[in-house]
């Protein structure tokens, strides 16, 4: 019994080391998305196609609501603090960016990725489609409500709900979606793989 408890106790900061490591991997996975992207030139704001939202699904599945928001809120942080891994750079000024609603949007996309598959572990490829696609609403949802008051209450640019939708959601919808998609075939293999690892 003695060995037993002992086994467990060295487990947990074993445990916590891989949780950190992965937190940081998918913090640098985040950046690294940010510049795999298709600009797509419209007016007031030029919009951007990346991989973030494709791993900010993946950290969700892997590592849980809670740290899978933790390593996305991170990323964040590092681009607020001025290092240039944003699509369009970095720093505090992106605040006033009514595209950073979408940043905003990939950390509740982790975090509700993740507590819906902790809450409701996917069995089958369709519940990690149902739970990417409560990520991809989230996401959509941050990014257009800031896009719409920023712009017309902050920095004082007009748009309307019909340019918003256009812009922040049909021009990049559908591949978003193809993300989801991606995302939870790729989550289903990597939490198989995870399993046989802790297992071992």
């Amino acid at each position: 019994m003695k060995e037993y408890s002992k086994e467990k106790t060295m487990q947990k900061p074993e445990r916590k080391v891989q949780q950190l490591t992965l937190c940081g991997l998918f913090t640098a996975l985040t950046a690294i998305g940010a510049f795999i992207q298709i600009s797509i030139p419209v007016e007031p704001f030029p919009m951007h196609f990346t991989l973030q939202f494709f791993f900010s699904l993946l950290a969700g599945f892997v590592l849980g609501g809670r740290l899978g928001a933790l390593s996305v809120g991170i990323y964040l942080l590092i681009g607020l603090c001025g290092v240039p891994v944003f699509a369009s750079g970095g720093g505090p000024s992106y605040l006033l960016k009514p595209t950073f609603g979408f940043l905003l949007g990939f950390v509740f996309a982790a975090g509700v990725t993740g507590w819906l598959s902790e809450k409701f572990p996917p069995q089958k490829i369709w519940g990690y489609l149902f739970i990417s696609t409560a990520g991809f609403a989230v996401m959509y949802l941050s990014g257009n409500l800031y896009f719409y008051f920023v712009s017309n209450y902050v920095i004082h640019v007009p748009v309307s709900w019909k340019l918003v939708l256009i812009n922040c959601f049909f021009l990049t919808a559908a591949g978003d979606y193809l993300l989801c998609i991606l995302a939870s075939i790729t989550a289903r293999r990597l939490l198989i793989l995870k399993k046989k690892i802790l297992s071992n």
